[in-house]
C-alpha cells in the first residue's frame, strides 16, 4: 500500500504542475492585457483633476479613491438636466432593434447552411467567414460609398424611377445607424447560430417527423428549443460590443441626434478635462453589461445541470 501511494501522489503533483504551467501563459496574458489596463481605468475614474493642467490624475492607491467622477456621471444620467440619459436610452433602443433584425436575418441563413446546403456547406461556410477578412472600418467605408448622395442606393432608386425615396442617408438618420450595426455584427451571430444548429442530431428531427409533426411544428418543438443556448450566446456576443460601439455612428451619421453612449465616452476621453468622467462612465457601462453576462452564465449552468440530470 505504501509503495503504491507514493507514485500516485507523485503523479497527482506532476499533473497539477503540468496544468498550472499550461494555464500560466493565459493568466499572464489576461493580467497584462486586461487586469492592469482595467485597474488603470478605475484609477483614472477614481482620481482627481490636475489644478494646473486640468487633466486627469490617476490615483493608484485604492484607499484614496474618490467617487466624484462617478457621482457626476450618475447625475448626468438620471439627474435634473441630464444629457447622457437620453443617449443611453437611444443606445439601448438601437441595440435592441439591431439585435432583433440580426436574429431575424441571421437565423434563416444559419439554418439554411446547416440543413440544406448539402455538399456546398464548406463553400457557404467560407462565405460566412469572409467578412472577417475585411476590417470593420473598410466595411463601413463601403457603406458610405453605397449611401452617399450619388451612391449606388440613390442611383438604383433613380433607375427604377423611385426618386421620391431618395434621401440623404448619411445625414443623421437612425435607420442608417441601426442597419450599420446589423451589417457590422451579424457575421458573429450567424457563426454562433451555425455552430449550435450543426450540433443538433438530425435523428432527433427525423424522430419528431416520424411522430407526426410537420416541418413547422418540428422546428418549433425540436429545433428551436435545442438551439436556445446558441441564440443566447450569439445575441450576447453581438449585443455587448454594440452597446459600446461608437465607430458606426461616427462613420455613418456623425450627428448628435443619433449619438450613442460610446460616442459620449469617446468625446469625454478626447477632452483633457473630462477624461476622468469618461473613464468613470466606461466603468459604469461595464457594470451594466455585467447583468446580461451574469444572466447568461446562470442560465447556461442551469441548462447544463438539466441536461446532465
Amino acid at each position: 500500500m505504501r509503495g503504491k501511494g507514493a507514485p500516485e501522489r507523485s503523479f497527482v503533483s506532476h499533473g497539477r504542475f503540468f496544468w498550472a504551467a499550461l494555464t500560466a501563459p493565459g493568466i499572464v496574458w489576461l493580467i497584462v492585457l486586461f487586469v492592469v489596463p482595467f485597474y488603470a481605468v478605475v484609477s483614472i475614474a477614481a482620481g482627481k483633476l490636475s489644478p494646473v493642467f486640468q487633466s486627469a490624475l490617476p490615483t493608484w492607491n485604492p484607499l484614496k479613491w474618490s467617487g466624484a467622477n462617478f457621482a457626476t456621471d450618475y447625475h448626468e444620467l438620471v439627474g435634473t438636466g441630464a444629457f447622457i440619459g437620453p443617449v443611453f436610452t437611444r443606445t439601448l433602443a438601437y441595440v435592441a432593434i439591431a439585435s432583433a433584425l440580426s436574429l431575424v436575418i441571421g437565423f434563416p441563413v444559419a439554418y439554411f447552411v446547416t440543413r440544406f446546403s448539402g455538399r456546398r456547406k464548406g463553400f457557404f461556410l467560407a462565405l460566412l467567414i469572409a467578412p472577417f477578412w475585411v476590417s470593420y472600418m473598410m466595411r463601413m467605408l463601403a457603406w458610405i460609398d453605397l449611401l452617399q448622395n450619388d451612391g449606388y442606393v440613390n442611383r438604383g432608386l433613380s433607375f427604377f424611377h423611385l426618386s421620391g425615396l431618395e434621401a440623404n442617408w448619411l445625414g443623421g438618420r437612425s435607420a442608417t445607424v441601426v442597419l450599420g450595426l446589423v451589417y457590422g455584427y451579424i457575421p458573429y451571430l450567424i457563426l454562433v447560430l451555425y455552430a449550435g444548429l450543426d450540433r443538433i442530431d438530425s435523428r432527433l428531427i427525423e424522430a419528431g417527423r416520424d411522430l407526426g409533426l410537420n416541418g413547422w411544428r418540428t422546428f418549433f418543438r425540436v429545433t428551436l428549443p435545442m438551439c436556445r443556448q446558441s441564440v443566447m450566446t450569439g445575441l450576447l456576443i453581438t449585443v455587448l460590443p454594440m452597446i459600446g460601439d461608437y465607430f458606426t455612428n461616427q462613420m455613418l451619421s456623425g450627428a448628435s441626434s443619433t449619438s450613442m453612449i460610446g460616442n459620449v465616452i469617446d468625446g469625454q476621453l478626447n477632452a483633457t478635462s473630462l477624461q476622468g468622467q469618461g473613464a468613470a462612465l466606461s466603468v459604469l457601462l461595464l457594470i451594466v453589461l455585467l447583468i446580461p453576462m451574469i444572466y447568461y452564465v446562470v442560465s447556461t449552468n442551469r441548462a447544463s445541470e438539466a441536461f446532465i440530470s
